[in-house]
């Protein structure tokens, strides 16, 4: 690129620097005047609240003042937010304008368009674009097009444009620091410089760097199931984020039903994961989505059980103390035991309900006897939920006729007497003053004295309480005998089943259909609301639990994504398998499935001997970003190997952003923690920690899923540790981690996985001075 070319470029990004700063100055004084209004509002609120409304005859006008306060406010904050927002917007503008510049000639044209690409779209006074959204249709030509006819999808259909030119720019604080220009989506130039850079505490936003594949994915808006297939490093998180950004923003300029975040769910792998993603929506200038990890949504709809997490069963695997028998997993996890439950739920005779007296204060209120007759009462005709809901409201109507005539006892009348003004008023709420007479108002404040302490009764039985889900699920593995389980092991899990409710215990493979048996007994457990719901490292999910989440949010369109060679909790599926057998089961009308090949995370050494692990790893392209080759250090006893492990930390965390030490498990990191602890600043991490701290940190495979680190150290990479191809999900997941310097140490020979790669993809050091 000449000189003259910069100079023109450095000048056209002049002039917009100059619009910025002004929109700065200009968005700063109005959220000036913004607070000052805000503040003035919710004090004239605060005032008016506290105006006495104990006077009948004032308490309906002072309530239609406090409402109209009320919006004032709403209306007042949420100008002063928006203000914030496109201050923010500005800022980021400020440090890095744009990234990429299209030229653009339609065939009606003289002359082509020029069209800069950014994080946001900025105009002048005039409505002129500056900049383009990289979310804006015209965009999709930068990502996706080269030089030549290209077309893109606008709201009025699909476009065609002759792309003449493709300029790309690194541009930091007004100054153009590079620029090229390319016929691919983005040159290798600019990936060397992003990717070669120190990892942060957080994921960046990519809208710089996004490949066509991953643009694919981003704007995919058909899909009802999108499966994407990605290695380690090949940016699908992060592609998913984007894809949420460009969604919201999709959303927004078409004529559908604008889409919020809180009408989208991730499920992530951790919460050291959430914490690690969660800067990058609001980057780009949208809010988070929910976020949710499986054990925190099964607590959640479980609530008063210790539902086993997946980790706990990954440890109680490996150190050989699960019970349950992988026949009975295998069926409980598949799609025959989802079709086993509905059968179930639907063949239910009025006999195998299973219901619980309801208490009051410890007195029989409902005996379950009389809930019985009640659901055997209603028509043949009905099914299962119909059949519930009816049970429910014959109940919910029972109790309104025991409210009405207990509101007429002596105990209801002595309450109200003791009652002083006050508390009277707090009583009748709004409904104060709107009685005919003060006999109408003191009928309804007796009945409302009894629904409070009735309250219990309500609850019981607006949450179905009432039906005793526990043994409902222990009938159901006492009917169903499954052909591909053992007849033994089947009762023996049952058993299991029984001991642990005791103690309000709840095995993880037990979790969904338990779920089910409530759900489909009562109609419940399903939020219509969620449009889309987003499963990051999917091979981590049984289908059962897919299912579950497809019942759970029957509205929702699906993107999964996850890495089959990262399998740590389940056995290897295909991503061709998977999409088949989830469209099968969420009757998918649009299924689709994209494969990212190419990792970018690690340099290519380290992803060469990544590779190697794999049977077959020849799919994965590497990124040319040259680096050291990994390095092997062997050691015969634990008291060495704990040794050099301390030293190799002590170095790496010398040069290097985050050092992660990865272990086979918890009882492992809990080693190495305390070998570490006395010499270096170093952390244990759980998986109830939320914050990825600076320094050493220790913590086992599973939960470095999703995570990447400057230098990690391998712990006890040994044929002990690791003895078979079993091994090979969480060999590949510990060196897929690293970024620049990937370090194994392995006490005694190492695993037959590793000793199978090419010696001239690693190098063996059998001696480490101290430091």
């Amino acid at each position: 690129m000449n000189n003259d070319e910069q100079q023109l470029e450095q000048q056209r990004l002049d002039q917009v620097m100059t619009e910025i700063t002004r929109q700065q100055k200009e968005g700063q004084q109005q959220l000036t005047r913004a607070h000052e209004e805000t503040s003035a509002v919710q004090k004239n609120y605060a005032d008016n609240a506290s105006v006495n409304t104990f006077e009948i005859d004032d308490a309906m006008e002072t309530n239609a003042q406090l409402q109209q306060q009320r919006q004032l406010v709403y209306l007042a904050v949420t100008n002063e937010t928006t203000i914030g927002q496109q201050l923010d917007q500005l800022d980021q503008l400020h440090k890095s304008a744009y990234f990429g510049r299209i030229d653009i000639k339609d065939t009606d044209e003289d002359h082509p368009d020029t069209l800069y690409i950014g994080t946001f779209s900025l105009t002048d006074a005039n409505q002129n674009f500056l900049i383009y959204d990289w979310r804006a249709p015209i965009a999709s030509v930068y990502y996706n097009g080269t030089l030549g006819s290209v077309n893109y999808s606008t709201p009025a259909g699909r476009q065609t444009t002759n792309l003449t030119k493709k300029r790309q720019f690194t541009i930091k604080n007004g100054q153009i620091i590079n620029m090229f220009d390319t016929n691919e989506t983005v040159g290798d130039e600019m990936l060397q410089a992003v990717l070669g850079q120190q990892n942060d505490a957080v994921m960046q936003n990519i809208v710089a760097t996004i490949q066509k594949e991953q643009n694919d994915i981003i704007r995919d808006t058909t899909s009802d199931l999108l499966v994407v297939q990605g290695v380690a490093g090949s940016g699908k998180t992060s592609a998913i984020l984007q894809r949420i950004a460009y969604l919201l923003y999709h959303s927004r300029t078409a004529t559908e039903h604008t889409l919020q975040a809180d009408q989208m769910v991730l499920f992530s792998p951790n919460r050291l994961f959430s914490h690690y993603i969660s800067e990058v929506l609001p980057s780009l200038g949208e809010r988070n989505m929910r976020q949710v990890t499986l054990a925190d949504f099964l607590t959640q709809r479980l609530q008063g059980l210790n539902v086993e997490t997946l980790f706990e069963r990954y440890e109680a695997d490996a150190a050989q103390t699960n019970s349950l028998f992988p026949d009975v997993r295998d069926y409980l996890e598949s799609p025959a035991s989802v079709n086993d439950l509905s059968t179930y739920c639907q063949n239910l005779t009025p006999a195998e309900l299973r219901f619980n007296d309801v208490l009051l204060d410890g007195r029989l209120f409902f005996t379950k006897e009389t809930i019985a007759a009640i659901y055997a009462s209603q028509p043949d005709t009905m099914g299962t939920p119909a059949k519930f809901l009816a049970t429910k409201n014959t109940l919910i109507k029972q109790l309104k006729a025991r409210i009405r005539s207990e509101a007429k006892a002596d105990w209801v009348n002595e309450a109200l007497d003791n009652l002083d003004t006050e508390h009277y008023h707090n009583l009748l709420g709004k409904r104060l003053g709107t009685f005919k007479n003060v006999d109408a108002e003191l009928k309804y404040a007796a009945r409302l004295i009894v629904r409070r302490q009735f309250e219990p009764i309500y609850d019981a039985l607006f949450n179905n309480y009432f039906l005793d889900i526990y043994r409902q699920y222990d009938h159901f593995l006492q009917q169903v005998h499954p052909q591909s389980v053992d007849a033994e092991h089947w009762a023996m899990h049952e058993q299991d089943f029984d001991t642990d409710i005791e103690y309000h215990r709840l095995g993880l493979v037990d979790a969904v259909p338990l779920l089910f048996i409530r759900d489909l007994i009562t109609g419940g457990g399903q939020n219509r609301s969620i449009a889309y719901l987003f499963i990051d490292e999917m091979q981590d999910y049984s289908l059962t639990q897919m299912c579950y989440f497809k019942h759970a949010f029957p509205k929702a369109k699906f993107t999964l994504l996850g890495d089959s060679e990262q399998a740590l909790f389940n056995r290897l599926q295909t991503p061709t398998d998977l999409l088949n057998h989830l469209a099968s089961a969420f009757s998918a009308k649009h299924p689709n499935l994209i494969t990212l090949n190419r990792s970018y995370r690690s340099t290519k050494p380290i992803t060469e001997f990544a590779k190697g692990l794999l049977p077959n790893g020849d799919q994965i392209q590497a990124f040319n970003r040259p680096g050291d080759l990994p390095r092997i250090f062997m050691r015969y006893n634990e008291t060495d190997t704990l040794a050099v492990t301390r030293q190799l930390a002590q170095r790496e965390v010398a040069q290097s952003g985050t050092v992660a030490v990865l272990t086979k498990d918890l009882t492992a990191a809990r080693i190495v923690y305390r070998e570490l602890h006395s010499h270096v600043n170093v952390t244990l991490l759980n998986d109830t920690d939320r914050t990825l701290p600076s320094g050493v940190v220790v913590l086992p495979v599973y939960l470095a899923k999703g995570l990447e680190f400057d230098s990690v150290i391998a712990y006890d990479v040994s044929q002990q540790n690791y003895p078979d191809d079993s091994a090979i999900g969480a060999l590949y997941t510990i060196a897929s981690r690293a970024m620049h310097h990937l370090i194994l140490v392995s006490n005694g020979p190492v695993s037959p996985v590793i000793s199978t790669i090419q010696s001239q993809l690693m190098m063996i050091e059998h001696v480490v001075k101290e430091s």
